[in-house]
């Protein structure tokens, strides 16, 4: 079964910039969709971006459109997000997982749809 690796995560004032970036070896991430999720303490893990697998089609959360962007870079067959902007309330662990080929806007955020897993990168942003 895929396993993901996430990284790029750290601490950063409101209003910074962090990219974290998604791997796994072994695996074609580009023949998946893919998606970005996190979690808070005490809360739910929550979707919060998603690329279809070719790319053609993305999707954000709204408390995140216009500041975060997902992509995939197919050389290094890493995701990527690229978040911009960042708020107190963007803290929490974030982790990529593997969806099915397809994924639709009325299907793209349900966490069940996704595997793979990993172990997820802190992000703190400090007021």
């Amino acid at each position: 079964q895929v396993r993901m690796t996430e990284s790029g995560g750290g601490s950063v004032q409101a209003g910074g910039s962090l990219r974290l970036s998604c791997a796994a070896s072994g695996y074609n991430l580009g023949s998946f969709s893919m998606g970005w999720f996190r979690q808070a303490p005490g809360k739910e893990r929550e979707a919060v971006a998603a690329i279809r697998s070719g790319g053609a089609f993305t999707y954000y959360a709204d408390s995140v459109k216009g500041r975060f962007t997902i992509s995939q870079d197919n050389a290094k067959n890493t995701l990527d997000l690229q978040m911009n902007s960042l708020k107190p309330e963007d803290a929490g662990i974030y982790y990529c997982a593997a969806g099915p080929t397809y994924i639709y806007p009325l299907n793209w955020s349900k966490t069940t749809l996704y595997n793979g897993w990993g172990q997820g990168t802190q992000v703190t942003v400090s007021s």
